[in-house]
């Protein structure tokens, strides 16, 4: 029996992969290589997080790391900084209104290099 090993295609989740992954050697960042290391799996295994489970495990001024999508369900009551690979337009709302900041991973990786204060939320 033949096994086909399958690739990621999309150039953006490959760029980040290798970034990541190289940010994590540069700053001796290990939050960087678990997240590469995630987003290396197939993507039925990321994550979708909705509001609610941010508002329950984070606190005010908490900055967290999401490796897949953060969805709208759910409210959230103080302001947070969440990095995803991705948000839909209700959550993206939802975490403004309450004083919170949506940013790409890239964008979490620029502001934070050595991933120091970051939680992964899955």
């Amino acid at each position: 029996m033949n096994k086909t090993r399958y690739k990621k295609t999309n150039p953006r989740i490959v760029a980040l992969i290798e970034d990541l992954r190289s940010k994590s050697h540069e700053n001796d960042a290990l939050i960087w290589r678990e997240v590469s290391e995630r987003l290396a799996r197939p993507k039925r295994s990321y994550a979708s997080v909705n509001i609610s489970r941010i508002s329950r495990h984070t606190a005010a001024g908490e900055t967290i790391v999401v490796h897949g999508k953060v969805l709208g369900a759910g409210e959230l009551n103080h302001s947070v900084v969440v990095g995803a690979f991705d948000f839909s337009d209700g959550a993206r709302s939802k975490i403004t209104d309450a004083g919170g900041e949506c940013l790409t991973i890239e964008e979490l990786v620029a502001r934070a290099p050595t991933g120091s204060n970051l939680r992964i939320i899955r």
